[in-house]
């Protein structure tokens, strides 16, 4: 892939690059003035098979214990095995050259009433020109990991995610979501990450109106996310829920590491190994055999663990 089809400003891949790298900023600077303490270390770096990327991580914040923002632009050669994980039967297995950019973000908050957050928007093209692709699509989600989990905030957080896919026809909020409760399930434990939210991929067809949904999925997420955490970050809390807290962070670890597919494409396409586990939270514990005791508000998050239908809820019920 030529360096002027890599910059050139002009096509989807390089209008999406300028898109994350803005949304970047934009994302670090409201945190930031959320948390009121700590700031983003930058940390640029490039990839020794072409292109790079910046990872801004913020640590022991007053709201963030750790939050990570993202961007990469990488492009190159993909190794075969790669190329056929990617794409299976689909057209374009007959070039190597690939050019791929997006944004991820991660962020674990130190109130354990406030929950964990991921999302990420990508986009991946194959061939040796932008302008003209030889395949291309987008990718990306996001999703809630509560470990006091309030349906109200379950709901806003999809509610904000049905009506942007409501707004775009290259959308589908209720394939997205299923998708999601799909992908973010830990089979050897018999539960979900959290409660989900939307996830998405090989989105194919009509790259310019993809395009525009995945720009307002990425301007959506501070509303998504931004109300919860002012209604939780000040509930109080001690040694027992920050016990919890960690006890559930595992289980983040554990799909992260076990099951996640941009964690191992990030491995094995030779990107920076410090971003690419930036997702994992700075504390998390294992303890034997351990299970909440019946009634309690711990045991309680277990009903949350199952897919549901979020809006379909009444707004007053709970679990129960």
């Amino acid at each position: 892939m030529s360096m002027s089809s890599i910059h050139n400003r002009e096509t989807v891949g390089g209008r999406m690059q300028a898109f994350v790298q803005e949304l970047q900023r934009t994302i670090r600077s409201a945190i930031e003035e959320m948390d009121g303490q700590a700031v983003f270390q930058e940390d640029a770096w490039v990839r020794s098979g072409g292109g790079g990327g910046l990872s801004a991580v913020l640590a022991e914040g007053a709201v963030f214990e750790k939050a990570g923002v993202n961007t990469s632009v990488v492009y190159g050669e993909l190794p075969e095995q790669v190329l056929a994980d990617l794409l299976g039967n689909v057209s374009g297995a007959d070039t190597r050259s690939f050019f791929a950019t997006g944004i991820s973000l991660v962020f674990h908050p130190r109130n354990p009433h406030v929950p964990s957050v991921h999302a990420n928007f990508r986009y991946f093209a194959l061939g040796d020109d932008l302008a003209h692709p030889v395949n291309q699509w987008f990718g990306g989600g996001a999703d809630l990991t509560p470990y006091y989990p309030v349906l109200k905030d379950i709901q806003h957080f999809h509610r904000t995610w049905k009506d942007v896919c409501d707004a775009h026809d290259a959308a589908d909020y209720e394939a997205f979501k299923k998708r999601c409760d799909t992908y973010f399930y830990l089979p050897h434990r018999g539960e979900a990450r959290g409660v989900g939210g939307i996830f998405f991929d090989g989105l194919r067809e009509a790259p310019e109106g993809t395009f525009a949904f995945v720009q307002e999925a990425g301007k959506a997420f501070l509303h998504a996310y931004a109300p919860i955490v002012a209604r939780r970050r000040h509930e109080p809390y001690g040694e027992r829920e920050q016990a919890f807290q960690a006890l559930r962070r595992a289980r983040y670890v554990e799909f992260n590491l076990l099951y996640d597919r941009g964690t191992k494409f990030g491995i094995d396409t030779g990107g920076r190994t410090e971003s690419i586990l930036m997702s994992l939270p700075p504390v998390a514990r294992w303890e034997y055999d351990w299970t909440p005791d019946p009634g309690t508000p711990e045991a309680r998050l277990q009903w949350f663990l199952q897919p549901r239908d979020w809006l379909s809820l009444p707004s007053g019920s709970d679990a129960p």
